[in-house]
């Protein structure tokens, strides 16, 4: 039997998109991800790192030796993760699916057309 896909959460969907652009430390995709929900989601470092945890076992990320310089003394202790291929081909996919949600929604008057 394949394994199961794993089910994209709200947590697990932005940790993803946390690490679209470049690899992040876990408290910069915390960070970043209250900022980006408006404090709606905000994951705690346990949440975040079994997440995190669920996310390299299905194989879209991975812990990297990525390291920003600078002279910050705890840089070292961080752990920092990149996004693998299949991560990012997931990521597209929800991406795509979330666009057909919104045009439908649209479509139906539900949701105001962009301008």
């Amino acid at each position: 039997m394949p394994p199961r896909e794993l089910r994209l959460t709200p947590t697990l969907f932005h940790l993803l998109l946390c690490l679209a652009d470049a690899p992040k430390h876990g408290y910069a995709m915390m960070a970043e991800i209250e900022e980006r929900t408006g404090g709606a989601l905000r994951p705690g470092p346990s949440s975040l790192y079994y997440s995190l945890g669920r996310l390299e076992d299905a194989g879209l990320i991975a812990e990297t030796d990525a390291v920003a310089a600078t002279d910050d003394a705890h840089e070292e202790r961080r752990r920092y993760y990149a996004l693998l291929p299949a991560g990012r081909r997931r990521l597209k996919e929800e991406l795509a699916m979330m666009a057909q949600v919104l045009k439908h929604a649209r479509s139906r008057g539900i949701v105001a057309t962009a301008r």
